[in-house]
């Protein structure tokens, strides 16, 4: 099944409330890296259609469930190292039985199939009953033609793993989400450089997450890890740099070429209208994983990298935006150059700085280019389900650099929040390529 087929083919099954078989593919079994595709999939379409899926607990969902299926895979493999003694409070995991005969592609299945609903168990009835459908039509599939011990062996051992790891992921400060995200209460700082809402909503007078940077993080220290130098000084008189910043998002919105609007748009990736950044990111690994038909040692490997990475770069880049607390462009620009001005995207509810985008874009650019080195060019067709054209990237930097600059283009982010979140994410993300997940051969 072509690739964004099946992307294409899981939204449908979400919205329809039922996962089908292709025809080409009912009568074959899958691989256990096909089946974690198929799986990954499905979930990066549940990202959307969950309520309290913004960025930051989309990345935190995809980190764990990186560690679920790359420890799933680790007892079948002579070449994975585990995790356990690597990543933060993760002390042990279930073990295989000595000499016991397992099915990778049934382990990987279990694993995901139970690991789903502890991640996505809020999503609605229509994402509810597309779980439910692809649990019962995938789980026929893997067991076809494969003995009843081994079957009731391998399912036992996935199951336990999601558990085990599920376990874990409930200490680390963001497995409950209220509200949205949105506190009741929150005390918002005083000055004239201060976040203030930006959407009359009421649930959005407080800031998003205000606490996501305290939260346990994978590979990284802490959430301090890898700080900002901070925004420029603020300033209202043309010769500040923060004017001067500030003035480059309004010509850039005035002065918007089709080009400049396919880009802000492309890389948008609002909340519940999209997979969000996380999961493009995510989109973009599935494209060139297929592409390269990249085993399942491999695919475990860079899922849990980049699913580790980019929830590091959120508690990381959260952390900054809560110790800066800075205003954004719309409320700058309204108060000092024009009044009348509208960016071309709709501002997000929390401070400013740094990007969030480009703090996961870069993150995601250290360990893409580390998994598959420098100048690999690829397309992305991400938003091709919604009607965005492909683009084509000469390298994985050169993607995070467009993701980056596009909230620039969107209005809604200064250039000091760009480049120093690119710089902060690749910072993170060298810590999720130190990780041993390999024998040295």
């Amino acid at each position: 099944m072509g690739l964004f087929a099946r992307a294409a083919a899981a939204l449908a099954f979400a919205l329809a409330g039922w996962v089908a078989v292709p025809a080409s593919q009912a009568a074959e079994r899958p691989a256990p890296q096909e089946i974690l595709r198929d799986w990954y999939y499905l979930m990066n379409e549940l990202v959307r259609h969950t309520a309290t899926y913004s960025p930051p607990v989309a990345s935190r969902s995809f980190g764990y469930l990186g560690v679920t299926a790359f420890e799933a895979a680790v007892g079948g493999s002579d070449r994975l190292v585990s995790l356990v003694g690597q990543l933060h409070g993760l002390e042990s995991v279930p073990a295989r039985e000595a000499g016991a005969v397992y099915d990778e592609t049934i382990v990987v299945s279990a694993a995901m199939s139970d690991a789903i609903i502890f991640y996505f168990g809020n999503t609605g009835p229509t994402g509810l009953r597309a779980i439910k459908t692809a649990q019962t039509k995938w789980r026929a599939r893997v067991v076809e033609g494969v003995a009843e011990d081994v079957v009731a062996r391998s399912e036992a051992f996935g199951k336990a793993m999601a558990a085990s790891i599920h376990e874990w992921s409930l200490g680390d400060g963001g497995a409950v989400v209220e509200n949205m995200g949105f506190p009741d209460g929150w005390d918002l700082p005083k000055g004239e450089d201060k976040w203030v809402p930006t959407n009359p909503i009421k649930q959005q007078q407080y800031p998003l997450l205000p606490n996501w940077g305290n939260n346990r993080t994978f590979a990284i220290p802490d959430g301090a890890t890898c700080a900002t130098p901070g925004n420029p000084p603020y300033g209202t008189t043309p010769d500040t740099q923060f004017y001067k910043e500030a003035r480059e998002v309004y010509e850039a919105g005035r002065n918007a070429t089709p080009e400049t609007i396919a880009i802000a748009r492309f890389w948008s990736d609002d909340p519940m209208l999209s997979m969000t950044p996380p999961g493009h990111w995510v989109s973009i690994a599935q494209q060139v994983a297929e592409r390269a038909d990249l085993s399942l040692e491999e695919n475990v490997d860079l899922l849990a990298r980049m699913g580790i990475a980019m929830s590091d770069a959120f508690v990381g880049c959260w952390r900054e935006k809560y110790v800066h607390n800075l205003i954004r462009p719309i409320t700058y620009i309204k108060r000092v150059i024009d009044p009348k001005w509208e960016p071309i995207l709709n501002t997000p509810p929390f401070p400013e700085y740094p990007s969030g985008h480009s703090t996961v874009s870069g993150a995601m650019d250290a360990v893409l280019t580390g998994f598959f080195g420098d100048n690999y060019a690829f397309e992305d067709n991400t938003g091709s389900p919604d009607g965005r054209n492909p683009r084509h990237f000469a390298s994985f930097r050169e993607a995070a650099e467009e993701a980056g600059i596009s909230r620039l283009y969107g209005g809604i982010h200064f250039h000091s929040a760009i480049v120093d979140g690119l710089t902060q994410g690749r910072c993170i993300g060298e810590y999720a390529n130190a990780l041993k997940t390999r024998k040295q051969p």
